[in-house]
């Protein structure tokens, strides 16, 4: 891969500038999402080598106010988990580790209420049997795109399965479904089944797990990458990056035009990293054997960053930023490596937010110790 001469803090032309530092966020392979122009981390590993990951909930505002821990009880006890944001009030936490197995539940923080919610199964879903190290890609404030390797507690599939979970965070129904006999009332939210003063329906969520026919390469610590389809017919893939031996990019989902809600615009810094990747010579060929490394997508980008890779024994854990670039076919990836040891991460996650792309948490150089910082990523044009 061609790659942009190193040099300077981080690059020659960018570098992860800190912006904030708190003891709270210190963790890694947790989950970051923007919710109401604020970044949410949920659980992850406080520490390397940590027993079980931890429950808590932590909220950051970028524009400078401390972070803090959400009260709510119930938090998801998670690490290698993903997240995603709903209608502008709902942070679903899907999958995981809990410290004894793998998930597929999925928790809701109402961000209105400060409360966690686990929502329900309905008959017929067919959730996998536990995921941890998978991606979950919102493609609507209904839906939802999981992709990763299924297993349970000591086995996983040799394969990578893709999943669409479906949710209705506007609509709640009683479960278990009440029959209305003798007796039989509502109180507080709650509905009496058969008229059984012992049996109570509850109001809550129900979701619905699908398995697509579809099939991936096993991968696990990938990152996915919702992306404007290039060439004349416009559109939405879902690109599925790392995670194995691998430097292809695997596709994991098409869509037409309209289908897909468009993410937040980011037009100053889209038009950096177009600016950026001009500067470089591009490549058909990607990382390939990184996981555990972080990704996110400005307008017609992808830009990941750090991770492990797999390609040698020592110094595994990297600090380089790979920018794919979809704006005309064939896609092109442009590598800028880094020079500044302290930047290397794990684990970490990038999130974008008013414009910016942040940096938050992850393992440093040892594999071990979190990173209570935030940064931003500064190009130098």
């Amino acid at each position: 891969m061609a790659v942009a001469p190193p040099g300077g803090a981080g690059g020659s032309r960018w570098t992860w500038r800190p912006v904030a530092r708190d003891a709270l966020l210190a963790r890694a392979f947790h989950s970051c999402t923007e919710l109401r122009g604020r970044l949410y981390l949920v659980g992850g590993l406080l520490a390397g080598g940590a027993a079980e990951p931890s429950a808590d909930t932590v909220v950051l505002d970028p524009a400078g106010a401390p972070a803090v821990r959400v009260g709510a009880r119930g938090g998801p006890r998670r690490s290698h988990h993903d997240a995603a944001a709903l209608g502008g009030r709902w942070l679903c936490a899907v999958g995981g580790w809990d410290g004894a197995r793998r998930l597929a539940a999925v928790a809701a923080l109402d961000a209105e209420r400060g409360e966690w919610e686990a929502w329900t199964a309905a008959p017929g879903s067919c959730p996998p049997a536990g995921l941890s190290s998978h991606t979950c890609t919102r493609l609507s404030d209904r839906e939802l795109r999981v992709a990763g390797r299924e297993g349970g507690t000591r086995t996983q599939r040799r394969y990578g399965s893709i999943y669409t979970l479906r949710l209705d965070p506007s609509a709640r129904t009683y479960w278990p479904p009440p029959t209305f006999g003798k007796g039989g009332g509502e109180k507080a939210g709650q509905l009496l089944v058969s008229g059984n003063p012992d049996s109570l329906a509850h109001l809550v969520h129900i979701l619905s797990y699908r398995e697509e026919s579809c099939r991936s390469a096993s991968r696990s610590g990938h990152c996915a990458a919702l992306l404007p389809t290039p060439g004349p017919r416009p559109g939405h893939q879902l690109l599925l990056f790392g995670g194995c031996d691998s430097a292809e990019p695997e596709v994991a989902g098409h869509w037409g035009h309209g289908k897909i809600q468009e993410a937040p615009a980011a037009p100053r810094l889209t038009e950096q990293l177009a600016k950026l990747v001009s500067s470089g010579q591009g490549s058909r060929q990607g990382p390939r054997g990184l996981r555990h490394h972080s990704c996110s997508v400005v307008g017609p980008f992808a830009v990941l960053f750090g991770g492990e890779t797999l390609t040698r024994a020592r110094d595994t854990i990297c600090n380089d930023l790979y920018v794919y670039d979809t704006r005309r076919a064939p896609s092109l990836w442009f590598h800028f490596p880094c020079a500044d040891r302290a930047l290397k991460r794990v684990g970490h996650r990038t999130c974008l937010c008013n414009d910016q792309l942040y940096l938050v948490g992850g393992f440093g150089e040892d594999g071990r110790t979190a990173s209570p910082q935030v940064c931003t990523l500064d190009l130098f044009l």
